[in-house]
């Protein structure tokens, strides 16, 4: 199917910034022998990539405003329209010479979410998709999320909230709930391709708490595209305010949201 011409916008975008972020994941493994560590070198990283978005989305689009990781809000006189931008999800894989990290770039319209792209320039995977269109997998592969009815057969995956983030407890409540529901649970360390995976089938539902609107913008098109169903951990849709969602299909997501209720209950 061709692409439009805002896909194609956010599609050549996410290439040029996947080229820069393959050329420094090459040096990270170089680093790993260095007393100081390539910290520094993939924060650098991280800011190149923003800046060749930021320069490319500006140029096509001009006028539009920017929600980004690193640049925070940028304000356009389009007040209609914003790139809800992470230049580089999963960076602690990016930094240990894991290949699943993946660009993110979401397009918000009058508020609503309608547009999405997810790149991991390693793996050369590009998931896209544009409300009403439909979500492809590098332009050929139709996007359908898994089908099972029944949660005890389906993976799901998760984030685990690291060192200096909240609600470890109220995780481990949760994941050993969900141990005892589900046939698998999986973490990938980037929610953007969390989102992607179950988009694509390959994760049956995703789940995780105090997320980044740039951790969930881009995905929540190719998850809904796709034919599944997100909201937050109440059943709404305040997941770009909350942080938290869960996405699946609408059955699963049910049954995910009950598990993970009961542990507060």
């Amino acid at each position: 199917m061709a692409a439009s011409p805002l896909i194609n916008v956010m599609v050549t975008a996410a290439r040029k910034a996947g080229r820069s972020l393959n050329r420094d994941f090459g040096e990270v493994e170089n680093l790993q022998v260095s007393v100081k560590g390539p910290a520094n070198f993939v924060s650098a990283a991280d800011l190149r990539a923003e800046e060749i978005i930021f320069n490319e989305l500006s140029k096509s689009r001009e006028g539009y405003g920017f929600l980004m990781e690193e640049r925070g809000e940028v304000q356009g006189a389009d007040k209609s329209h914003r790139w809800i931008v992470d230049p580089l999800d999963g960076t602690t894989n990016f930094l240990h010479g894991i290949p699943l990290f993946a660009i993110s770039i979401g397009l918000e319209r009058e508020g609503e979410l309608v547009a999405g792209v997810i790149y991991n320039p390693v793996l050369d995977e590009l998931y896209t998709a544009e409300k009403g269109k439909g979500a492809f997998l590098n332009d050929r592969r139709r996007l359908r999320v898994a089908g099972r009815r029944d949660i005890s057969e389906c993976v799901v995956a998760t984030g685990i909230p690291h060192r200096g983030r909240p609600q470890h407890e109220l995780f481990h409540k949760e994941l050993r709930a969900t141990m005892a529901t589900v046939a698998g649970v999986r973490r990938t360390g980037a929610a953007a391709i969390d989102l992607a995976w179950t988009a694509a089938g390959r994760f049956d539902g995703f789940w995780e708490r105090n997320l980044k609107p740039w951790d969930l913008a881009a995905g929540i098109v190719l998850v809904r595209e796709a034919g599944g169903s997100t909201s937050d951990f109440d059943g709404g849709q305040a997941m770009l305010d909350s942080g938290n969602i869960v996405a699946a299909n609408s059955e699963i997501r049910k049954s995910l949201i009950s598990t993970l209720k009961s542990t507060t209950s």
